[in-house]
């Protein structure tokens, strides 16, 4: 080691320009920022999507289709699901209150029970709506399906 290679530690010391520090710096005056303007102010981002005052894509883009706003979105539950968990926590009665639970539902989901899969125990099931298939398997291993 010799006087003329020595360096202060990385991270020590600072770099960059000090903005806004007097004439003196280089850097005062505008600041670096220029003479006026939107990106000259304080407070100033940049917005996701800003095309500089053109209009956005996603606003010259045509719109298609339609979003009902009535439209429920149920979550699946279907006869081999219902054997599985059934055989797991050895449970005869299904309700919503059983499901929240063993968080196989969250508090604000509305379920379905579909015909996928099959089921051999007898099972009592409360849902807010059933198809036609998970009825009748239910049905046919001894179990009933009330609607709520």
């Amino acid at each position: 080691m010799e006087l003329h290679t020595l360096k202060p530690a990385k991270g020590s010391t600072k770099s960059g320009k000090r903005i806004a520090r007097g004439e003196g710096s280089g850097h005062g005056g505008t600041s670096t920022r220029g003479h006026k303007g939107q990106k000259s102010r304080s407070g100033w981002s940049k917005k996701k999507n800003f095309e500089g005052g053109q209009m956005p894509l996603q606003q010259r883009l045509p719109k298609r289709g339609f979003s009902n706003p009535n439209r429920v979105e149920y979550v699946s539950l279907n006869a081999g699901q219902l054997q599985a968990f059934s055989d797991k926590h050895g449970i005869t009665e299904i309700t919503r209150e059983v499901l929240l639970a063993h968080g196989v539902l969250r508090r604000t989901d509305v379920v379905k029970l579909l015909g996928t899969g099959d089921i051999t125990s007898k099972v009592n099931i409360t849902v807010n709506a059933a198809s036609a298939t998970g009825k009748e398997k239910i049905e046919a291993a001894g179990g009933s399906v009330t609607i709520a």
